[in-house]
């Protein structure tokens, strides 16, 4: 479904210099999978993220989705940012509400899709909250309902659980999870996390170097299973491995 070929994208900086976020990267991420990049910080992901999105103009090479170029923002593309990106002076009902109203959606039909949507990720009794009034793991429901509700087939996800602890990001992981069950979506998570990239991904690129950073190469995890496996723990240590080996 996404095709990356030869991306590269430079920052200008003072004096008529440059810097080089990401160079060289090419991959194809297939229809309906969940692929997580994992690298270093510095390494250009959320860049590349930013990239994919159409949120920037590569420098060089192509970002191509579902056989088409990408040369701006795609209506079919729902990002969800590492801050959630929620409006606090507006409510749960409202939050979810934004991507609609900017499309244009009818009244009718844009209650039904919030209240549905609502319901579906137990947030219907608290739709008239304010993001500081939610926790942590509400807020992230709030922001992947808000992504979802325009019906999107590519979810990109930056660094979504890092500000959540230990047992409430297992807990959002495990929602993501049966929200991708539930729906055929294509997502790309972006995280600095080997056990999240495991657990969560069918296929998990790795990406090193620093100014510019690479996508130097993939690991395809051909048996989900749980966190305590045997199988998960030897995931971990080859891709440990890899992050060392190029960084």
């Amino acid at each position: 479904m996404v095709l990356l070929k030869n991306l590269a994208l430079n920052y200008p900086l003072t004096g008529g210099n440059t810097l080089c976020a990401f160079e060289a990267v090419n991959a194809c991420l297939n229809r309906g999978s969940i692929t997580a990049i994992i690298g270093k910080s510095g390494c250009g992901k959320t860049s590349l993220m930013h990239t994919i999105a159409g949120l920037r103009k590569p420098t060089r090479g192509e970002v191509v989705i579902n056989g088409e170029l990408i040369q701006g923002i795609r209506r079919g593309t729902a990002v969800i940012f590492q801050d959630y990106g929620l409006l606090p002076w507006k409510n749960v009902f409202a939050n979810v509400a934004l991507p609609l109203n900017i499309n244009h959606i009818a009244r009718a039909v844009r209650n039904v899709r919030i209240h549905t949507i609502l319901k579906e990720f137990g947030l219907e009794e608290s739709w008239n909250r304010y993001p500081a009034q939610l926790s942590g793991g509400m807020k992230q429901r709030v922001a992947i309902a808000r992504a979802l509700v325009g019906e999107p087939d590519l979810l990109l996800m930056d660094e979504p659980f890092s500000a959540l602890d230990a047992l409430t990001r297992e807990a959002a992981q495990d929602f993501l999870r049966s929200v991708w069950y539930a729906r055929n979506i294509t997502v790309i998570i972006v995280t600095h996390s080997i056990e999240e990239a495991v657990y969560l991904a069918d296929t998990v690129w790795v990406m090193t170097g620093n100014n510019p950073g690479t996508l130097s190469s993939s690991v395809i995890i051909a048996q989900q299973s749980g966190r305590s496996s045997t199988t998960f723990q030897q995931y971990c240590i080859q891709i440990r491995a890899l992050l060392n080996e190029n960084c």
